[in-house]
């Protein structure tokens, strides 16, 4: 049986990206995904919401501007590039960039979707990657992994032994959207840009006599997305380096502190419910809706309408709220695939039990470079984690290590200010 060179596993836009950059090269690279096609958050595709990175943040440029699979040579081949261009925002609609994914995922073929993963084993120096897909169950071997299965949603304790059709994480939301719509009453619970994006389109919907809309949020307040240009240094290859070399406990502090950076909400988001609600108010003389800050979902119970027990953390007070509808805007959070149980004697874990990524993203424990994690690194590597912006440089970091050159120049310093002390 053919060892290949890698295979990655998963098909969002990050080993997406590593697909499109290593098609051209001497590697003989596979890629395995379950679901028929790309599906980049479908659930969130709401009508007019856009990105929250500039469209360089694609799958290539950042790494070859060059490259057939940009999102500009996108825009060309659709005819669509001169109308880009008349908007002049760099930030596309979500849904167009779920389009452009699947536009370049149509011309690569190293690719096979409807392949589901079940196990992974070490087997005479390869990995054994058994699927089932269609023709049934087959096992292919490579030299290396790069695990790129994205971070499930994360659902808080005490909701997730409740069991409605009114419902939903965020992840599926917009197929949940009409049903919740029918609910005499509708809660949103998250602090980021899902939980405000879903507020302002259900909010949208009300009228008089209509479904009660409320929102419960564990931040102090509603906190805008920090997207000033010093800030945005902090997502630079010298930051990643930086922030690697810290003390783990360190490392957790700054995740801590830093969700402003990445968790926060676009700042015309939060003034457009505002001047929803003014207009609302002044239309319909009250808005049945309620905004609560500083406040944990504790308890949660109940078929039909949902009890839910909720602590205010400055008055540390108890209360409780009744919804029909229930949306959970709550994240997502990396869990080690089920299918790497016979592997994991071969992958660095740190005390907590998380993965631990070198430098190059890699977590075998021989430090040979055979498995790479996408997405996965935020405990090591910071916020960037999940940056569609620091996509590129990761897949360069990981190309890198795979073929041992520099196939795409890796810039190392990018920003005005230092992260650390100088060097002596």
């Amino acid at each position: 049986m053919t060892v290949r060179d890698f295979i990655g596993i998963g098909l969002g836009p990050f080993n997406l990206g590593l697909a499109a950059l290593t098609g051209p090269l001497d590697l003989d690279g596979l890629f395995l995904e379950r679901k028929p096609d790309v599906d980049w958050h479908p659930g969130m595709l709401i009508e007019g919401t856009t990105m929250q990175v500039p469209f360089m943040a694609d799958l290539v440029t950042l790494a070859d501007p060059t490259s057939q699979y940009s999102f500009l040579n996108y825009l060309k081949e659709t005819g669509r590039i001169y109308p880009f261009y008349i908007r002049e925002s760099f930030f596309q609609l979500r849904a167009e960039f779920q389009d452009y994914l699947r536009w370049a995922a149509r011309g690569m073929d190293n690719l096979e979707f409807e392949r589901e993963v079940t196990d992974v084993a070490w087997e005479d120096g390869a990995y054994a990657v058994t699927s089932e897909g269609p023709g049934g169950t087959r096992t292919d071997l490579a030299k290396r992994l790069v695990l790129g299965t994205g971070t499930p949603p994360w659902v808080p304790p005490a909701c997730r032994e409740l069991e409605s059709e009114t419902v939903c994480h965020a992840s599926s939301y917009l197929e949940n959207r009409e049903k919740l719509k029918g609910c005499k009453s509708i809660t949103v619970v998250g602090s980021g840009q899902s939980a405000a994006e879903i507020y302002r389109d259900l909010l949208g919907g009300i009228e008089e006599g209509g479904y009660e809309l409320n929102w419960v949020t564990r931040s102090p307040r509603f906190f805008p997305l920090e997207y000033t240009k010093l800030t945005l240094e902090m997502t630079s290859p010298e930051y990643v380096d930086y922030f690697h070399g810290l003390p783990a406990a360190k490392r957790d502090e700054l995740n801590q502190a830093h969700k402003g950076l990445y968790k926060g909400i676009n700042a015309e988001l939060i003034n457009d419910i505002f001047d929803v609600l003014y207009e609302k108010k002044f239309t319909m003389g009250s808005v049945p809706t309620r905004l609560f800050t500083n406040c944990t979902v504790e308890k949660a119970a109940g078929c039909g309408s949902v009890r839910l027990g909720v602590r205010q953390h400055e008055q540390d007070r108890s209360f409780e709220l009744v919804t029909e509808g229930l949306v959970l805007a709550t994240g997502y959070s990396y869990r080690v695939p089920a299918f790497l149980d016979r592997v994991r004697d071969r992958l660095r874990f740190d005390a907590t039990g998380r993965l631990e990524p070198r430098r190059d993203y890699s977590v075998d424990r021989a430090g040979e470079g055979e498995v790479f994690v996408q997405n996965a690194e935020l405990a090591t590597h910071g916020f960037t984690a999940p940056d569609l912006g620091m996509a590129a440089h990761r897949n360069s970091w990981i190309i890198r290590s795979m073929t041992g050159r520099e196939v795409y120049p890796i810039e190392q310093r990018i920003g005005f200010q230092e992260f650390g002390a100088p060097t002596p």
